[in-house]
């Protein structure tokens, strides 16, 4: 008997943004009644393959066959009416309506070709829920009101509310207990037997051996393997292909004596800090030039911490040292005032004023050095900010012209800047190079290592393995919100790290290793 064909293929998909080419020539196929899972680091095109599969995107190049049939998905709404339903990561409910009134957002159910409100989308919703095995949650009630394993169970029932043939779920369980979990992977296994196909992405290894039944990777916008078997494939082979490449990165020589634990009095301490529902209790310290690192997948707690550090956020235990003196904690002006600097991750949005001239965006932490009686003195400050620039060889040379017109790079430049003006004792890097390119990667990474070596702390966040461990001295992996491993850079590999955050426990102790070999079934390693 000839085998059944695909229920889903995706053959060939392109698909480029200025600058970028996100998807090149990636493949994909679906059976109906699988779990199909999509592995690959932050930026490997998961996201945008998907969103091109929901009609959101529409792809350069490439063939999506549906039943056997070529199809076009020109949008959201074309590819619900196909039976394609996806679960984003970030919930898309409406948190001032009810939760009937979600699930049912654009097609009320009918009779007699009349839209029916009220009641019979109420007993509508409630059956769905009940299938879910969740009767416990209010059709009436506000969506805003629920938890966050209530919204996606509002999530999956919206799905299920269409004639649905393949739901897509992106970290389902990000915002859920093992005992939620349990739950939402009896829904997957139901969902299956009666025929639906489930793309299920997830950095969780262990998530994976327990419902997948093959993995498709994702690497660098291709697809770099296809159909392996998801209980069997060892983590080392998946860790392989999700990371296989030439570091194309220039990273400067770490200055000598870097290999010896840091000693005297650190510029940064934090002790206890922890943030309910975010990161758990932890310490850490920052000497006077050293970089360290901080390693994790999103959703591991990294941005939070840096935020937290930096006053933008309260935390619920613990406090924070600069140069020995404690700060107020949650506060961005008792950090700054301190001489903590932040350059978050979107820096067009949350650091950059894209309107203003460079020298406004450097100067704009540092205003009081510049006011004479109540007036600014335009020339001290186009001054001091073409000095901080120029140290940074920020290009092009006159800070004059809006930052909206610098690249990647240098916008980031202007960044630091601000805080080199400022004169910050510790700098904070949250994604440094983020939409940069190659060429400009190498310049920050050259001046993030020259501002420590000049005696600034930098606590350095980043997506990418490769980046942790070029320019930090020591390195400490997070996974769900706690540390699972502290080593000195030089100790790790891209490998190693990712081996801790996609199989590191609750149970892993803060410096015990985690094997790098254990197979994609049994038990987790720890």
């Amino acid at each position: 008997m000839a085998p059944e064909p695909p229920l889903l293929t995706m053959s060939g998909i392109t698909k480029s943004f200025p600058g970028v080419r996100a998807l090149d020539g990636v493949d994909l196929d679906v059976q109906a009644g699988e779990v199909h899972c999509l592995l690959g680091q932050n930026g490997a095109g998961k996201s945008t393959l998907i969103k091109v599969l929901a009609g959101a995107h529409q792809p350069d190049g490439g063939t999506i066959t549906w039943h056997g049939e070529p199809v076009t998905l020109k949008s959201p709404i074309a590819a619900v009416r196909r039976g394609i339903a996806t679960m984003y990561q970030e919930l898309d409910l409406v948190e001032h309506l009810s939760v009937a009134e979600n699930v049912y957002l654009g097609h009320e159910p009918t009779a007699a070709g009349l839209v029916v409100r009220g009641r019979a989308a109420k007993e509508s919703t409630a059956a769905l829920l009940r299938r879910l095995g969740h009767p416990e949650v209010d059709p009436a009630r506000l969506v805003g009101d629920l938890s966050a394993a209530q919204q996606q169970i509002v999530s999956m029932a919206r799905a299920l509310s269409h004639d649905v043939r393949l739901i897509v779920m992106d970290e389902p369980t990000a915002a859920l207990d093992p005992d939620e979990t349990d739950n939402l992977f009896r829904i997957v296994g139901d969902l299956t037997a009666d025929g639906v196909a489930v793309i299920y992405i997830s950095h969780r290894l262990e998530e994976i051996r327990r419902i997948g039944d093959r993995v498709t990777v994702l690497k660098d916008g291709r697809s770099v393997a296809g159909g392996l078997p998801a209980k069997t494939t060892p983590t080392r082979e998946v860790v392989a292909l999700m990371t296989g490449r030439t570091v194309e990165y220039v990273f400067p020589e770490r200055p000598a004596g870097t290999a010896q634990p840091p000693t005297g009095t650190p510029l940064l301490e934090v002790r206890g800090l922890a943030r309910a529902g975010e990161f758990e209790p932890f310490d850490l310290t920052v000497h006077p030039g050293e970089i360290v690192g901080l390693a994790g997948l999103v959703g591991s707690g990294r941005s939070e911490i840096l935020e937290t550090v930096y006053g933008a956020r309260k935390p619920t235990a613990g406090r924070v040292l600069v140069d020995g003196k404690p700060l107020r904690p949650g506060s961005v002006r008792a950090a700054v005032a301190a001489g903590l600097g932040l350059a978050p991750e979107e820096r067009k949005a949350q650091a950059l004023l894209m309107l203003e001239s460079v020298t406004r965006n450097v100067s704009v932490s540092s205003m009081s050095r510049f006011s004479r009686g109540g007036w600014m003195d335009r020339g001290a400050e186009s001054a001091a900010a073409r000095t901080a620039v120029r140290e940074l060889s920020l290009r092009p040379d006159n800070p004059d012209v809006p930052v909206r017109t610098l690249s990647g790079g240098n916008q980031q430049k202007a960044v630091l800047a601000r805080w080199l003006l400022r004169g910050c004792k510790v700098l904070l890097l949250d994604e440094p190079t983020r939409g940069v390119d190659v060429g400009a990667r190498a310049e920050l990474y050259a001046v993030v290592r020259r501002l420590a070596d000049e005696g600034l702390a930098v606590l350095l966040v980043s997506s990418e393995v490769p980046e942790v461990l070029g320019l930090a001295d020591r390195v400490l992996v997070l996974r769900e919100g706690r540390i699972v491993h502290r080593a000195p850079a030089r100790e790790l590999d891209e490998h190693r790290v990712l081996d801790l955050v996609m199989e590191g426990s609750s149970s892993v102790s803060p410096t015990s290793p985690v094997s790098p070999s254990s197979p994609m079934e049994g038990t987790p390693a720890s």
